[in-house]
C-alpha cells in the first residue's frame, strides 16, 4: 500500500536542495528515491514527482555521481511502468 505522504516527503527533501543554491545533488536525490521505495512499491504518484525532479535538474550541473543516480532512477521507474 502506498502512502499519499510520500509525495510530499519527496517534494520538500528536493525543494531542500534546490533551495540550497539551486543545486541537488545524488545523495539528496538517491535519498528521495529511497522515500519511494520504502513500501516496496514507486507508484504513479512518486513517478509523476520523481520525473519533475529530474526535469528541473540543470543539465551542466550534472557530474558522474548524478548521472549514475538519474539512470538508477530511470530505469526503476520504467519498471515500474512496464510492470
Amino acid at each position: 500500500m502506498t502512502n499519499a505522504k510520500d509525495n510530499i516527503e519527496m517534494v520538500l527533501k528536493s525543494a531542500e536542495g534546490f533551495r540550497r543554491g539551486g543545486k541537488l545533488n545524488a545523495r539528496e536525490l538517491g535519498e528521495i528515491l529511497d522515500i519511494a521505495e520504502r513500501d516496496g512499491v514507486i507508484d504513479q504518484d512518486e513517478i509523476r514527482v520523481l520525473r519533475n525532479i529530474i526535469s528541473r535538474i540543470d543539465p551542466l550541473e550534472i557530474d558522474n555521481a548524478m548521472r549514475h543516480k538519474m539512470t538508477e532512477i530511470l530505469e526503476k521507474i520504467s519498471n515500474q511502468t512496464q510492470g
